[in-house]
Order: structure tokens, then C-alpha cells, then sequence
């Protein structure tokens, strides 16, 4: 069990610590430096030159940023802590979402970069709605340029939680040559690859130092109504009352807050580990912002699934009370397995354990029936109830059409995505039957390609990719009267089936409806059904190419042979007479429009509108982002043919951080040359192969 030790604020028991920032804020250089730091490495490896712990799979060296979560744990005196490297991207924030509710605490990686304060908003925010304590590392402090205060109004506006300044600066001949840390009143001077060391707090930064400690306890006296007092009447507060403060404050989300540094350096690395080690919370603080009993039966919850090549499949999980052997029987929701090895990861290596406690993250062998986002305990007792909601996948943002280029891989290719999309659920295959073709579903285009590149190197299978199909569709605009008649004979009895049919056309979405009108039974009421069935076949390939809606068909009249008339010969004179229909009726071709609803930063609105205004965008209206200051939702109609890409332009011109949601909302009829060259596309692919 944690406990709070005496007279210490620190807590005992392992810590799960979520790395986050924006993209290629250097999240994966200080996951290196925490882990040098804290003695897991013997030397700091680089994730320029490809030697990095973190970023080491073949997709992420190649792209040289971060494509899933990098998890590695390191015991630091005498306590052990389990980072979690998230992507910046929000292509790849989906992952985040299953792992930053059970973290105890979050380190923020960020620069004084107004360009990437948007992306650290969308980051804040999501800390902030978990209520997950979190500390800002300032990163490349080496070559900053801003001044300390400066930066900090860069960033408070991304945040809705006051930044407390912890740290400031020593600045010699423009360059940063270390820090005054606040609480402790100390400086510390860089060294290079080696722990700063503690120096006199330099005579010329003393008066900066003494005016932003005083900012510090000022904001530590709104929480704290002593320390007020002591302020107010020029009283020095102890140490441990400023270190209490800071720690309360860190772990009730009062504040943020803020350390500086270099994590390709190491410059500051260990006074955030340190910071870590006293103030974070652990496991039971986490427990009950989850709601989560402190006693009952072992609990876990799976916040990752990896499949590997020779181990099987993987299960990061992270122990929330009680322990977990080796071989233990395990139960979940979705089944019940048998522990199957358990390892603690520093990267893509792992040291096996034979027993792992409470607050630990590890990676749980063979749990088959599990899935990323299930609860599981010891297989005797009962199905725990899930930690957490399930977190359902975004939307997809982008779409490929892919092809096995060999048919004996189509089965291997089914069982590879099905892993795929068990390690990542935003991935998503669909097989279009419409359109007769299989889809990857993304967040974005480097998310797909990065499924492409695992499908290829981990499973073996290439695939040859094309632009999805636009689902176009084809109505009438005027009615027509026709005969439908099928006659056969071929020996014995014959097929005969006649019909009389009437082709309408109806009001848009109206789909599809059939009624008759015969007299005097022209045709039997028991073959009605059948020509039902014979008017719907005709709809799925109208005289365009394309299904057909939006069509009443009336049965008027016909004839029927006592001996030759079965079910199948007028489904077959249906068919044929409706076909025939469509082409005397005016067929107009349809194109799909969506409801497009985006969201972006305000000063990209003018931007986003020329690309809408591009694509046949039709703008509906703006209006401000609920309680997202500076943010607005855009409303337009966007043909869906013209949606191919929309994401990587807007990300593009959004800084990462804008998205979209889309819904069907109507089908426009489509004339002129465009429907012509739609059409001709769709009957040449159709035509026969010579």
C-alpha cells in the first residue's frame, strides 16, 4: 500500500507519469534524460541519431517523431516511476485518451512558442476535464530567446489553471547558464551531460530572484490563508510551509506548476525528478479522483495493447490496488485468461517480474480475451466494473482504398488489421459492399501510412492504395410508362411473366416505394412480391452506373400462363421493364453532401473558409467555441467527392490543431461536363477486361 512517510510530503509506492506536449516539443529526448537521470540508462541516447529508448519502432524512426505511446520505468531513490511518452500529433491522440485517466500526474512538455500555444491549449484542456495533476517543462531554455516572464504570458493563455513560476533563469551573455529555483532559494549551473551543480544565487540575479519568489507566494496565498498572513506582515514562511503549499496546490490542481530546462542536455532534468518524487500523487490519490474503492479484490486496468513478433500479444496495464503473480487466472467483461509472463518495459525491451504491486505498470503476457480500456481482476471473483468509461474512437478524419496485390493475402491482411486495430481502435477497416472495395479509416494521412508501413513490415502484406470511391447516386426526373415482359421456352414448362409498369419520380430521400393497382387479376396478388423483388434489382445499377433512389414504380397491369408463370419470370420481367424505365425518365446523377462542422482557432477562420470556398463549400455560419476563448466552430455543405485530403489541409493550416466532424445531409443532382466525366469513369471501370 502507498503512505504518506513521516514528515515528508512524498508518497511511496510507484507512480505512472504521462508525458505530453505538442509535436516535437522534446517529449522523447526528456523521457531519455529521465530515464539517464534516473540510472535506468548509462548514457543518453539521441533521438536525432536513431538512439533513442523512445521513437524506436521502424515507422516512428523513419518519420522521426513519435507514431504510439514509448513506455519505460526506472527506479529513482528508492521509488519507481513508469513514463508514458504520448504522441503530440493529434492524429495519434487517441492512444492518450485510454492512458491519461490512470496516471497519477502529468509533465507538460512545451516551448515559449506562440505558433504551438493552440496545440498546447487542445493538450490543457484534456488535463484539465480529468482533473490530472500536471507540471509545464519549458524545454530548450539553451535557446530561448524570451525572457522568463515573457514566456510564461505565452502560455498562460492556453491554460485555465494559474502557471506557478518555480524556476527562473541565470542568463550570461545572452545565453542560459542555469536556474534559481524559488522554493529552495539555491542556484544550479549547467553542466554539460552531468548534474547541474549548486552554486551562490549570483548577486546580479538576486533582485529578479526576490521579485518572482514574491509572485510565487502570492500565488500560493490565494489557497492559503496563513501564508497570506505572513505576507501581509513581512513575515519569512518556513520552507516546509511553501513546500506543503506547493504540493497541495500541484496534487488539487490549483495550479501548474512550471520548471525549465533542456531535455536533449539534461539541463534541469533531475530537479523535476525530484519535484516528481516529493510532490506527485500516487496511486490511491488516483483511485479516488476514478472513484475507486481503496479495498477489495486485486484490480487492473489495460491501458495499451501491443502485439509483438515473438512474445504474442502484450497488455500494458497498470495495478490500482492489490497484486498480481505470474500465472495468475484473470478475469474480465470480456473473458477470463491466464497470466501469461510479466515484464517491466523500458522501450521495446522488458525485465520479467514474478510479482507486480500496486500502483505498478507493467506488461501483462497473453491476456487474449482482454482489450485496451478493460477492468480485469483475479478470476475468482466477480467481473469488475469497468475504471473507467469506455473512450469511443474520433470520427475518421482520412480514407484509403486498399487492395491485397495477391489474393492469397486478403486473408492474411484481415487478421493483420484486426491487430492493428486492437494496438490503435481509431484505425478502423470497413469493407464498402456498395462500393466494392475495402477502406482503412484514419485520423489523419500519416496515421494510415503509418498502418501501411506495419502491414507491410510486422505482417508482411503490401497492398496498392487508391482514392476511395465517392458514393454517388442516380434519381429520374420524369415519369414513364413501360412494358415489362419475359418469355422463354426451352422444353417442358416455359418462364413467362408480363407487367405493366408506371416510373415516378419522388421528393428527395424518399428512397424507394411500390404499390399496384391491378384489376380483374391481370396478375396474380401472390406473384406481388416478386416484382417487388424485380423493381429493386433494377435499382441497384441504374443507366449512370449508379444505385438509383428516390423512385415510385406502380403495377398497373399484365398477364400472366397458368403453366409458365413462376416467381423468378416476373422478378425478371420487372427488372427488365423498370430498366428500361430509368433511361426514358430523365436519370440525373446524385452526388453526396455533408454537414461539416469545424473547429479551429479564430485566427484561422479566413484560411479554413478559402479552403472550404475551394472544395464547393457552401458557409453556413460561425459561431464562437463554447468556453474556448479564441476558438470557433465553422458550419458549411461540402460535396463529399470534394472531401478527399480536407484533414491534411487543415491541419496545415491550423498548426495541427484543427479538426472536423461530418455527417450525410442531402444529395444534390449534378449536371454538365463533371457528371459527364463521372460517368464515363464508372462505365469504363465496369466494362469488360479484353
Amino acid at each position: 500500500m502507498s503512505e504518506v512517510l513521516p514528515g515528508d510530503r512524498r508518497v511511496s509506492g510507484p507512480r505512472l507519469i504521462a508525458l505530453v506536449g505538442p509535436f516535437q516539443s522534446g517529449k522523447t529526448s526528456l523521457l531519455e534524460s529521465l530515464l539517464t537521470r534516473g540510472g535506468a540508462l548509462a548514457r543518453q541516447g539521441s533521438v536525432r541519431d536513431g538512439s533513442s529508448v523512445g521513437d524506436s519502432s521502424p515507422e516512428a524512426r523513419a518519420h522521426a517523431a513519435s507514431v504510439e505511446a514509448n513506455i519505460a520505468s526506472v527506479d529513482y531513490l528508492g521509488d519507481r516511476f513508469t513514463f508514458v511518452d504520448l504522441p503530440g500529433s493529434l492524429e495519434f491522440a487517441h492512444e492518450a485518451r485510454n492512458v491519461l485517466p490512470l496516471c497519477d500526474a502529468a509533465v507538460v512538455v512545451c516551448e515559449a512558442d506562440e505558433r504551438k500555444t493552440p496545440a498546447l491549449r487542445v493538450i490543457l484542456r484534456e488535463l484539465e476535464d480529468l482533473a490530472l495533476p500536471r507540471v509545464l517543462f519549458v524545454n530548450k531554455i539553451d535557446a530561448a530567446t524570451l525572457r522568463i516572464r515573457d514566456a510564461l504570458g505565452v502560455l498562460q493563455p492556453a491554460s485555465r489553471t494559474p502557471l506557478l513560476l518555480r524556476q527562473i533563469p541565470i542568463w550570461q551573455n545572452g545565453i542560459v547558464t542555469g536556474f534559481i529555483d524559488l522554493a529552495l532559494e539555491r542556484a544550479f549551473v549547467y553542466r554539460e551531460h552531468a548534474p547541474s551543480v549548486v552554486v551562490d544565487v549570483p548577486a546580479g540575479e538576486l533582485p529578479s530572484e526576490k521579485e518572482a519568489r514574491y509572485t510565487m507566494l502570492e500565488k500560493l496565498a490565494d489557497y492559503d490563508d496563513a501564508l497570506m498572513e505572513e505576507l501581509l506582515s513581512d513575515i519569512e514562511p518556513p520552507r516546509d510551509q511553501i513546500f506543503d503549499g506547493l504540493t497541495r496546490d500541484l496534487r488539487q490542481g490549483k495550479v501548474a506548476p512550471v520548471l525549465i530546462g533542456s531535455a536533449a542536455e539534461g539541463h534541469g532534468v533531475t530537479r523535476l525528478l525530484k519535484a516528481l518524487r516529493h510532490e506527485a500523487p500516487c496511486v490511491a490519490e488516483t483511485r479516488a479522483r476514478l472513484g475507486v474503492s481503496d479495498t477489495g479484490a486485486p484490480l487492473a486496468h489495460a491501458l495499451k495493447t501491443i502485439h509483438t513478433a515473438h512474445g504474442g500479444k502484450l497488455t500494458f496495464a497498470r495495478v490500482l490496488r492489490g497484486a498480481f503473480a505470474d500465472g495468475a487466472a484473470v478475469k474480465s467483461a470480456s473473458g477470463e485468461d491466464r497470466v501469461s509472463g510479466l515484464s517491466r518495459l523500458i522501450g521495446l525491451a522488458g525485465a520479467k517480474q514474478p510479482k507486480v504491486e500496486e500502483g505498478d505498470c507493467v506488461a501483462f503476457g497473453r491476456l487474449d480475451h482482454i482489450a485496451t480500456g478493460d477492468s480485469f481482476g483475479e478470476a475468482k471473483g466477480g467481473v469488475p466494473a469497468p475504471v473507467v468509461p469506455a473512450v469511443a474512437p474520433p470520427q475518421p478524419a482520412y480514407a484509403l482504398a486498399v487492395t491485397v496485390k495477391e489474393r492469397k493475402d486478403e486473408a492474411r491482411l484481415a487478421t493483420a488489421i484486426a491487430k492493428l486495430s486492437e494496438e490503435d481502435p481509431s484505425l478502423a477497416f470497413v469493407h464498402d459492399q456498395e462500393a466494392g472495395e475495402m477502406r482503412l479509416n484514419g485520423q489523419g494521412e500519416m496515421h494510415v501510412r503509418v498502418a501501411l508501413e506495419r502491414l507491410a513490415a510486422r505482417f508482411g502484406v503490401v497492398v496498392e492504395t487508391q482514392r476511395p470511391a465517392v458514393g454517388y447516386k442516380e434519381t429520374i426526373r420524369q415519369t414513364a410508362n413501360v412494358r415489362g415482359r419475359h418469355k422463354k421456352q426451352s422444353g417442358g414448362h416455359g418462364q413467362f411473366g408480363d407487367v405493366v409498369l408506371d416510373v415516378a419520380p419522388l421528393p428527395r430521400g424518399a428512397g424507394f416505394a411500390f404499390k399496384e393497382t391491378v384489376h380483374g387479376g391481370a396478375v396474380p396478388r401472390n406473384y406481388f412480391s416478386a416484382i417487388e423483388e424485380g423493381c429493386r434489382d433494377a435499382l441497384e445499377h441504374g443507366p449512370l452506373g449508379f444505385p438509383v433512389v428516390d423512385v415510385a414504380v406502380t403495377l398497373t397491369d399484365g398477364s400472366y400462363h397458368t403453366v409458365d408463370s413462376s416467381d423468378m419470370a416476373f422478378r425478371t420481367a420487372a427488372r427488365l421493364g423498370v430498366a428500361e424505365a430509368l433511361g426514358k425518365a430523365a436519370p440525373v446523377l446524385l452526388e453526396p453532401v455533408l454537414a461539416v462542422e469545424i473547429t479551429a482557432p479564430s485566427e484561422c477562420l479566413s484560411k479554413i473558409t478559402a479552403i472550404v470556398s475551394a472544395r464547393r463549400g457552401q458557409i453556413l455560419g460561425y459561431d464562437a467555441r463554447p468556453d474556448w476563448e479564441g476558438w470557433d466552430v465553422l458550419n458549411a455543405l461540402i460535396p463529399g467527392a470534394d472531401m478527399e485530403g480536407f484533414i491534411v489541409e487543415l491541419r496545415s493550416a491550423t498548426a495541427g490543431v484543427g479538426s472536423f466532424t461530418q455527417k450525410f445531409d442531402h444529395w444534390a443532382e449534378m449536371v454538365g461536363k463533371s457528371a459527364d466525366a463521372i460517368v464515363a469513369h464508372r462505365a469504363a471501370a465496369r466494362a469488360p477486361a479484353h
